[in-house]
């Protein structure tokens, strides 16, 4: 079982950096900026248990073509371009996402002689930071469909994370479990959604609707708003209910349990 300073760097690697594809992707201004950049993006954190002395995510960018790589060290090649930002243990990665950015969390910067280059990708950080440091929901409805989105990939991808990391309540759910997938949807919006399918102690997490079967559970919202105001942690989850802003597509108790997981992932991430 990983301790929880790795459970955290985890929930970052794997769930919130990858988010950066999506919100390059949906956002047309920041978009544009990546139409001539052909890089290798990382972000990592030294740690002497890890088998390369470091855990890491990294960006494979030609212009509109993103390749994630979570949880990977990069391999650089001959003269490819490469910018990296590089913490010096896990705790300080953990603390600078977590925003207590000081001396002692800054990380070494590799690349910034790519200026270019170095500088868009630290806006899509930047950008990455101020949607999901929101406190209250954004008034523009493109935002609010981004932020929806990133927040049911980010839980998807975090309880799956947790499970693969032997996180104890998760993973001995996970292995009671048969072959289910639980799903998050907003009414009218199918874009935004996600799903995480559990079998046996596996986890597998998955972006838009799951379409092989009929979801076992679904936490479904009536709108935008409604799913923000349980995911942004402003509205009481049964009160949403008894409202219809929040539906619960199966047995309650499943509802409970998959909240309760949401729960854990905010609080590693935040």
């Amino acid at each position: 079982m990983a301790s929880e300073a790795i459970y955290t760097n985890k929930i970052f690697l794997c769930g919130a950096l990858p988010l950066l594809k999506t919100i390059v992707a949906d956002i047309p201004s920041l978009k544009s900026k990546f139409k001539n950049v052909h890089c290798v993006y990382q972000v990592s954190c030294d740690d002497p248990d890890a088998p390369n002395g470091k855990w890491a995510t990294h960006f494979v960018v030609n212009g509109d073509e993103w390749l994630v790589h979570a949880d990977k060290v990069a391999h650089r090649l001959g003269k490819q371009k490469y910018v990296e930002l590089e913490f010096k243990s896990v705790e300080a990665m953990n603390a600078f996402f977590k925003g207590k950015i000081g001396p002692a969390t800054l990380p070494k910067m590799h690349g910034v002689n790519f200026i270019y280059e170095f500088g868009v990708f630290m806006m899509a950080l930047l950008k990455m930071a101020s949607l999901l440091g929101m406190e209250t929901p954004p008034e523009d409805e493109d935002t609010k469909r981004l932020l929806v989105k990133c927040y049911f990939y980010l839980l998807s991808v975090g309880i799956s994370t947790l499970n693969k990391q032997g996180h104890e309540a998760i993973h001995e759910w996970a292995l009671k479990s048969p072959d289910r997938v639980y799903a998050w949807k907003v009414d009218g919006e199918e874009s935004v959604s996600a799903y995480i399918r559990v079998k046996a102690g596996k986890t597998k997490a998955g972006k838009g609707v799951y379409k092989r079967a009929m979801p076992f559970f679904t936490m479904r919202f009536n709108n935008l708003d409604s799913a923000l105001g349980i995911l942004m942690s402003i509205d009481d989850m049964l009160a949403s209910v008894r409202e219809g802003k929040l539906i619960m597509e199966g047995a309650p108790e499943f509802g409970a349990q998959i909240g309760d997981y949401m729960l854990q992932v905010g609080a590693y991430a935040k």
